[in-house]
């Protein structure tokens, strides 16, 4: 048996072992048998977990072996080579394991749903209800689709930026099934679903990469000290990401500091955190020792720390299987239909004070605008160091922006956003109108292209040019033509709220992520192709900019007309649902909210105006200043210099010279 091998066969056997030894302590191995209640009986009650832990198995190597193809090993002028090759070959049987154990947990997750023998799911239409009608049938349904999918199309990749597309849909991939847990019936439902979310992207990249990075090693693979180097950096960044999720995932889930010894739920979190721990100070030593011996061409010491990570890690991931199927403590919820629709209590009447100091975090937002403001801080901070200019004016505008978003999207106003629809709409306008207008001022794209460093390869792919391939890319260079990108503005938003979007986007925390990013980003989309100083595939003339944009504004003036002039309520459903006892009619608010669509854009429109009219004179203003500094160099213009002879000579006459 090869090294790799046994290293296979270790790490299973590590989360084996970590599933059991938690489901016996947290209580799910032997659950107390009420009589006369259904029981799936023992084969369902370890086949779940069993399954899961393949299926979590098959996600995280799949995630790594296309990690490795795409970042961490380098290329060749987008070409993956011949090593990186393999893996993505290797990623399309794992992604088929995926999808198989995906199915072997719709199997037995039918026969725990109804709580009969694996033997009778076939029987009727059993497997197909929960398959179609419950949200953990749907989740596990969508693994098996898009995992052999991706099996399917890692087979014909040969390019990075196609593993790269392969790597974002499996990532994707990992969120449904566990979105459907605890997480989504917990009191907080929207802080325990972003954590969620953001835990299990961290974790897959950060364990799958270790992964095959230690197969890798063993398999005595090239450019090994190359991959081991940017899995380092990238491992930093995902043990973050772990263990901020995680804190803000117990937060979401547990009432009090007691319940981490009084209930299993919480013993079994602190086993997670010691565990967490413990991978801290084994990627602290792989900086420290192991990273430095290899480039001392000794990788001996480095494999044997990577493949007792490894183990440490399998174990982890069988541990948190077993949480998965461990009930949380119970938490007594209010009886108030708005706390189990948003995550908190219906607010009081809407006023300005309450605006201003019911703050509501948002996680996805949170972290978004805290890595806006960090990145852009780091790469100004990193061109002044070396003596390079960046204008504060753009800086400001940026940091303007970033601070805007964080008002829309945590304070009161994201709050009442979610139960008043004209504060929803003061908010949408918010982040399509204004946010992005100073983002694209802030020249994002321009600054990192000056602060990153080139590729230590020649032909390879770094973060520098990877932004460049995306800029040059066949769909940067659709969405980003004019006419594409003020379709985007215009008709998403008709398409939003004149259709059931709205509505479902609403009810679910996820679809509420998706519209309010989505806000965001056709905002920025339009106003970079007006007023944006990052470079673009297709540049208008300023007079074609003012047309744009003259054309483009009364639309949102005919939606807030149509919002105020319509006699339905749009997703009534969701605001009937909160109960809200104070306000005025539902009705009324909508038509309040059109005709906010109809007057705000009045502001944003002189701002894009003004901006629009010192870009035009900076520009004619820089040509000149060219122009005279080329004719400077030619010696002078002959036509100009002839002008002002004659001049000079008509001068001479009047005197009467």
């Amino acid at each position: 048996m090869t090294r790799a091998a046994r290293l296979a066969l270790a790490a299973a056997g590590a989360a084996l072992a970590g599933l059991i030894i938690a489901m016996i302590a947290g209580g799910a191995a032997f659950p107390r048998i009420i009589p006369g209640l259904p029981d799936a009986g023992a084969v369902t009650r370890w086949g779940l977990p069993l399954s899961k832990v393949a299926m979590d198995g098959g996600a995280i190597v799949t995630v790594g072996l296309l990690l490795m193809a795409t970042a961490l090993l380098p290329n060749d002028k987008g070409l993956l080579g011949k090593p990186a090759l393999g893996y993505v070959k290797a990623a399309s049987w794992s992604a088929l394991c995926w999808a198989g154990a995906a199915a072997l947990a719709l199997v037995f997750g039918t026969a725990d749903s109804w709580g009969m023998p694996v033997g009778q799911v076939f029987q009727g239409n059993f497997l197909t209800s929960y398959a179609t009608q419950t949200s953990q049938g749907i989740a596990l349904t969508l693994v098996v689709l898009f995992g052999v999918a991706i099996a399917l199309f890692s087979r014909g990749a040969i390019t990075a930026g196609a593993s790269a597309g392969l790597l974002v849909f499996a990532l994707a991939t990992l969120l449904p099934p566990a979105l459907t847990g605890h997480s989504a019936s917990s009191p907080n439902h929207d802080l325990a679903t972003s954590g969620l979310s953001l835990h299990l992207l961290a974790l897959a990249l950060w364990v799958g990469g270790l992964a095959v990075l230690a197969l890798h090693a063993v398999r005595k693979q090239s450019h090994l000290e190359i991959a081991a180097d940017r899995f380092s950096r990238m491992a930093l960044w995902c043990y973050i990401g772990v263990g901020l999720s995680g804190v803000f995932s117990v937060l979401a889930r547990l009432t009090a500091v007691s319940d981490l010894w009084t209930s299993s739920y919480g013993v079994l979190i602190v086993a997670k955190i010691i565990a967490f721990v413990l991978l801290g100070y084994v990627g602290y030593w792989h900086r420290q020792r192991s990273l430095v011996s290899l480039r001392k061409g000794k990788p001996g010491s480095f494999t044997r720390l990577a493949g007792g990570e490894m183990l440490l890690m399998s174990a982890t991931v069988g541990l948190a299987v077993a949480l998965s199927r461990t009930p949380p403590p119970p938490v007594d919820l209010p009886s108030d239909p708005a706390f189990e629709l948003l995550g908190f209590r219906m607010p009081p009447p809407v006023t300005l004070g309450n605006l201003v100091s019911l703050w509501w975090l948002d996680l996805f937002f949170a972290v978004v605008a805290a890595l806006m403001a960090g990145l852009y801080a780091a790469g100004v901070y990193r061109l002044v160091r070396r003596g390079d200019h960046w204008s504060w004016g753009r800086t400001a505008a940026w940091y303007v922006g970033v601070l805007i978003l964080v008002i829309a999207t945590q304070s009161g106003l994201a709050r009442y956003a979610k139960v008043m629809f004209d504060v929803h709409m003061i908010e949408h306008m918010t982040l399509s109108m204004v946010v992005p207008i100073f983002l694209v001022l802030g020249g994002p794209v321009t600054l990192a292209l000056r602060a990153l460093k080139p590729a230590a390869r020649r032909g390879d792919r770094g973060p520098r040019e990877w932004i460049m391939t995306i800029l040059h890319s066949r769909f940067v260079r659709v969405v980003a033509h004019p006419a594409i990108a003020t379709a985007i503005f215009i008709a998403s938003t008709y398409a939003l709220y004149f259709t059931p979007l709205f509505a479902s986007a609403m009810e679910e925390h996820l679809g509420h992520i998706a519209m309010t990013l989505h806000f965001l980003l056709s905002g920025s989309l339009f106003f970079w192709v007006i007023i944006g100083v990052d470079p673009a595939p297709h540049r208008l003339p300023y007079v074609g900019k003012l047309l744009l944009l003259f054309v483009t504004m009364p639309f949102h003036a005919f939606f807030g007309i149509a919002l105020m002039m319509m006699g339905t309520v749009i997703a009534s459903g969701w605001y009937e649902k909160l109960g809200r006892t104070w306000g005025g009619p539902l009705l009324d608010e909508q038509q309040t909210g059109g005709a906010i669509a109809w007057g705000f854009g009045e502001i944003p429109t002189l701002i894009v105006l003004l901006t629009i009219a010192f870009q035009w004179y900076a520009d004619e203003d820089r040509k000149a200043r060219r122009g005279d500094r080329r004719a400077a160099q030619r010696g002078g213009d002959p036509e100009l210099d002839a002008y002002n002879a004659y001049l000079a000579n008509l001068n001479r006459i009047d005197k009467g010279e």
